[in-house]
């Protein structure tokens, strides 16, 4: 018997939209998608000032994590609960608790209660991207929903353009807090194109909330999260004894969502090789995008003696390819399939990582922008594939816990290659007295310039090995994403469905 049949077109999606209300919710969903893209690098924009106002300078990482932490805590969980009573009213409580802390944040008066406000900010933004992410599956079609998903991933783009410029222009112009308040017009009108354009229709049945679930849920991802992102901060007992407890809590999380009828986390999803390899592919490409998002611009500017301008015009390559990767899956994918397309993606992230592994010092800066470019290429061509095929693969039902967990592996990968990669290349540099300290001082062009050629050479070659060990990773994750293409079916793609 042949292993897939013609897609029918979907329609147990459970919101509904006429197809010129379409484009409006689209166009709310990616105003959406553009306040959490700004939010980490505008904010970063203004820290010094926030600093400046605020004090608490020992504190200021806080503002970061506390904002990542709960929003990758909240994540499965929003995921799940639009699953059980419709994507509009999650969204919206979601997008309510995020434009509130938006709004509290800008009227912080000292480090702390700004932490405290961060860390609603970033429960309420647990449910914008991936429930906005699952509405778009559910408008669309398979073959749709190809294309559209590059569309939202454009947003990003946008957003690593412009968020400097917005940040450093509100500071300047206006006053710090701005910085948080320009959510909330955004928020305003996306919210209220979504009400208009958006109707959903919840079927009416008893539900029982799994709340044992979440909270194991929360705890042992928290936990979790917690120490990936503070590994180089906690003492080796303090690791070890909180992530037993995240393992602990985790494997009961399994134990328990196993017995009951409606699980926060469906756990026959896993049985499914295609949400299997979504999640795995996820989980290398949060790595491989730290690799080098972290450590190419260090290479660039230390080891290589190029200026700020040209680290960032190098990830701006790499950001503005992804979604033209992302483009380009939803058209091959059509042709072929996913398994074909997300090998393609596989193969080009390899050839990226390759070309960062040999960048040297006497390398041309095109070359090192294209091996960030090709990088780039093959993430979007490879992540719009597993995309599409995880959210196509699963019943309606269980749409937005399958999108929420794809984007959770992710932020788990790049919190997993932050701590590991950073772990790695300070072990490299801390065999030479001093050395940490020199090369924060070789990223400023002055001190560089004042450092004796024999005194310079041995550290760029020490620093350079080091990141390079990072970019033979990252190669290494981007082989294990193509063997993960295997994971797909042959012949399925968004107009041909698997066979059940």
């Amino acid at each position: 018997m042949p292993e897939d049949v013609p897609a029918k077109p979907q329609t147990e999606a459970t919101p509904r939209a006429a197809a010129g209300s379409r484009t409006w919710v689209l166009a709310s969903i990616m105003a959406m998608m553009f306040m959490i893209a700004i939010e980490g690098t505008i904010v970063a924009t203004a820290m010094p000032t926030i600093v400046g106002a605020l004090g608490g300078f020992d504190l200021f990482s806080w503002v970061f994590t506390a904002y990542l932490l709960t929003q990758a805590v909240t994540i499965p969980v929003y995921g799940r609960l639009a699953d059980l009573y419709g994507r509009k009213r999650i969204l919206f409580v979601g997008l309510a608790v995020f434009l509130t802390a938006s709004l509290l944040c800008g009227l912080a008066w000292g480090m702390i209660p700004l932490i405290v406000f961060r860390a609603a900010q970033g429960v309420g933004a647990g449910a914008l991207m991936p429930v906005a992410m699952t509405i778009v599956a559910d408008l669309y079609s398979p073959v749709e929903r190809a294309r559209i998903q590059a569309y939202v991933s454009s947003v990003w783009v946008i957003a690593a353009i412009l968020a400097p410029m917005l940040g450093a222009f509100l500071v300047a112009h206006a006053s710090w807090a701005t910085v948080f308040w320009v959510n909330l017009p955004l928020g305003v009108i996306a919210s209220v194109m979504l009400a208009v354009a958006l109707k959903e229709q919840v079927a009416r049945r008893q539900r029982r909330i799994d709340y044992l679930g979440s909270l194991l849920m929360m705890a042992g991802t928290g936990t979790l999260m917690f120490v990936l992102v503070q590994a180089s901060r906690l003492a080796p007992v303090v690791i070890l004894l909180l992530g037993g407890f995240a393992v602990a809590t985790l494997v009961a999380l399994v134990l328990h969502e196993a017995r009951i009828r409606e699980p926060m986390l469906p756990i026959g999803l896993w049985r499914d090789r295609i949400v299997v390899g979504g999640n795995l592919v996820n989980l290398a490409l949060g790595g491989v995008l730290m690799g080098i998002t972290a450590f190419l611009p260090p290479y660039v500017q230390g080891v290589m003696g190029r200026s700020a301008l040209a680290a960032g015009f190098m990830l701006t390559a790499m950001s503005a390819s992804w979604p033209t990767g992302s483009a380009l899956a939803g058209h091959i994918m059509q042709r072929t399939s996913y398994r074909a397309t997300a090998a393609l993606g596989g193969g080009t992230l390899v050839l990226g990582s390759l070309m960062l592994i040999f960048i040297a010092p006497e390398r041309a800066t095109l070359f090192v922008a294209l091996g960030a470019l090709i990088s780039g290429l093959g993430m979007g061509l490879a992540n719009n594939s597993f995309l599409v095929a995880v959210q196509s693969e699963v019943a309606a039902e269980d749409r937005g816990v399958a999108t929420s967990s794809v984007v959770f592996m992710r932020m788990v990968g790049q919190s997993v290659g932050t701590a590991v990669f950073g772990g790695i290349v300070n072990a490299q540099l801390s065999g030479r007295a001093g050395a940490a300290d020199l090369v924060d001082r070789m990223l400023m062009p002055q001190f560089r310039q004042s450092l004796p050629i024999a005194e310079l050479e041995p550290l760029l070659r020490q620093l350079g090995g080091a990141i390079r060990s990072v970019f033979e990773i990252d190669a290494l994750l981007a082989l294990g994403l193509l063997s993960c293409c295997l994971l797909l079916p042959r012949g399925v793609s968004p107009v041909r469905r698997r066979q059940r």
